[in-house]
């Protein structure tokens, strides 16, 4: 039995580390090229199995060499594949994935089919075991009625709706989960207001318009990179400052922060060594290169201990 279930993008991420990110009409050198796993509900349960908690993944990919590989490296690693769905309409999604000097990275996306499962495709007594749900970028209309499932059967629910929180209609969704996770741009989307800088308001504040107002009774996770992250849980905001590290590789820092989060709060960790473990999860990711750094308690010990 999966204590979490991670419904969401499953991909193949082909990494190009260049010298420098170009300007308009600029050029730069490209310095490796690797292919791997990606996608931001297959990298938290990878970091979730890495901590000890059982995870499975509800996503879909094609019926193409891509897919097979994003499958094969997921369960080699101990995450439950038996829920992704394999379709042959269309190709496993790809994101390529540009990384420069400083860790800075930008994204290209190939149309794909990383989010043709349905909210059907997840048995209830599946969900209904599990412990928690998580939810990242995908269908509007799938997150939602997966949101509701999960109310009725009593598993709690996550969500990180990533960069197109403002435009992707989530507010359904927003509404019926406990917690979420935004960075800081998110979180100025979809607050309307720099999350980093209101220390004096612990509450939501801002005013985002129709997004916001489905934030009111959600408790916000809000990561602002090197700068750590915070949690607001009604009148309450807890603060962990985060660990400096030297950024090699951004991507998948915010899906490890998720993992280190959601695995603590499930071993009953308060808020603040939920933030220092989550925290820790994402300093590792960001100081190798690749989406997923391999988590482990050991790992995050050297690293909390300092």
């Amino acid at each position: 039995m999966s204590r979490v279930i991670c419904a969401g993008h499953l991909n193949w991420d082909v990494t190009l580390r260049v010298d420098a990110l170009p300007e308009p009409d600029g050029e730069a050198t490209v310095e490796s090229r690797v292919g791997a796993g990606g996608g931001s509900a297959a990298n938290v349960a990878s970091g979730l199995v890495g901590l000890d908690v059982p995870a499975s993944l509800l996503g879909s990919v094609g019926d193409d060499e891509h897919g097979y590989a994003a499958i094969a490296e997921l369960a080699s690693k101990g995450v439950d594949c038996s829920h992704v769905v394999s379709v042959d309409h269309g190709p496993t999604t790809v994101k390529y994935i540009v990384v420069d000097a400083d860790g800075d990275v930008f994204v290209l996306g190939s149309p794909g089919v990383n989010e043709a499962f349905d909210a059907s495709d997840l048995p209830t007594d599946t969900l209904a075991d599990a412990d928690h749900l998580h939810l990242t970028s995908q269908s509007p209309g799938t997150a939602a009625a997966l949101a509701r499932r999960a109310i009725e059967v009593g598993t709690t629910v996550s969500f990180d709706p990533g960069r197109r929180i403002g435009d992707r209609g989530y507010t359904d969704a927003l509404r019926l989960v406990d917690f979420v996770f935004l960075n800081d741009r998110e979180a100025a989307t979809a607050l309307g207001e720099a999350a980093e800088a209101d220390t004096n308001h612990p509450g939501k504040g801002g005013n985002g318009g129709a997004v916001g107002d489905a934030l009111d009774e959600t408790t916000l996770v809000i990561k602002h990179g090197p700068k750590g992250a915070e949690v607001r849980d009604g009148g309450e905001r807890h603060v962990h400052p985060g660990y400096p590290v030297d950024a090699v590789d951004t991507t998948g820092a915010g899906d490890a922060f998720a993992a280190g989060f959601i695995a603590a709060r499930l071993d009953g960790r308060e808020y603040e060594r939920a933030l220092a473990i989550a925290n820790a999860c994402g300093a590792l990711t960001a100081a190798e290169p690749g989406a997923r750094t391999q988590l482990d308690w050991r790992r995050l010990d050297d690293l909390l201990e300092r």
